[in-house]
């Protein structure tokens, strides 16, 4: 493991991040703390285990009780994000509340999620059904801490309808496989949550390279080979880090506000577990900047289309 420096703080209180390392993720307002380099230690192709986790995605989801209601559980600090919990792992728990509360649910075919606060350990998950019509049920689910309302997810379940229309117009770009790229960062790097993923640059730069490319292609995976379904895709989905943050030239807080996922299919599935993942920057000015995300699986279906408002204080 590399030795990591310490933050240096400004006047502010906002923590600015040492020069040459990749920072200690954290969430700043409207979330609480600043959001850094959310990158995954990268292994080779032929291991997925890493005996240095103690709580993997999989354990994690099953530690979590549900009782009249209400989903509990405990976040340990290895799936935190500064001082709250990894954005996709509180998509995700919302989601797992979502599905506990009314199993009967048919599948997800949009989420907008909203990162109101941070949270972390103790946390409880609530969900109520807003409406459920003939084909689209809409259930709204929050995860909240000590402090509050940390998520907010307003979800559409919908089951499969006849349609003279099955056609995807975006195509995968052509990308070297997963084994033929690079890990997206050195290993020890990153925020303690990323040590659950693995993670190889496709295409596009790195954070704080001060990169002409504003999107990046990266190979995901979870680690824990039993992590699998909509749940733990959802987890996974907001690993990489905002498309803007290659063209800085050094390290700045940056925070995800609200995320909005389309899943288009009903069972989404890859081989090997790895999953392509562009985030493109469309725009940024006035501190903030939106972003289209992509995610296709090893063979090439495109499977999440999503967007991503974010908070940048650079």
């Amino acid at each position: 493991m590399v030795e990591e420096k310490p933050a240096m703080v400004n006047p502010s209180g906002r923590a600015r991040i040492a020069p040459g390392l990749f920072p200690d993720s954290s969430r700043v307002q409207p979330r609480g703390v600043a959001r850094g380099l959310p990158c995954a230690l990268a292994r080779p192709a032929s291991s997925r285990h890493d005996p240095s986790m103690s709580i993997s995605f999989s354990q994690l989801m099953a530690s979590a009780a549900f009782q009249d209601g209400v989903l509990a559980l405990t976040i340990p600090g290895e799936w935190m994000q500064g001082r709250t919990t990894y954005g996709g792992l509180s998509a995700a728990l919302c989601l797992e509340t979502a599905r506990r509360a009314f199993p009967d649910a048919p599948p997800l075919r949009s989420a907008l999620v909203s990162f109101i606060g941070p949270a972390g350990g103790p946390v409880t998950g609530r969900a109520a059904m807003l409406r459920q019509g003939r084909s689209v049920t809409f259930v709204e689910a929050d995860i909240s801490g000590e402090k509050g309302i940390a998520t907010r997810c307003a979800f559409a379940f919908g089951g499969a309808r006849p349609s003279q229309w099955n056609r995807t117009f975006t195509a995968q770009p052509a990308m070297p496989a997963p084994e033929d790229c690079a890990p997206f960062i050195p290993e020890g790097m990153g925020p303690p949550f990323a040590r659950h993923f693995d993670a190889r640059l496709a295409k596009g730069g790195r954070p704080a390279t001060g990169s002409k490319a504003h999107d990046h292609f990266i190979w995901v995976r979870h680690k824990d080979e039993g992590a699998d379904g909509v749940v733990a895709l959802l987890a996974l989905a907001d690993m990489p880090p905002p498309a803007l943050m290659p063209m800085f030239t050094e390290f700045a807080p940056i925070s995800s506000m609200t995320w909005m996922v389309n899943m288009l299919t009903d069972a989404p599935a890859t081989r090997d577990g790895w999953w392509l993942m562009e985030s493109r920057a469309e725009q940024a000015g006035d501190g903030y900047s939106s972003q289209d995300m992509l995610v296709w699986n090893r063979d090439g279906e495109l499977v999440i289309a999503g967007r991503q408002s974010v908070a940048i204080f650079a």
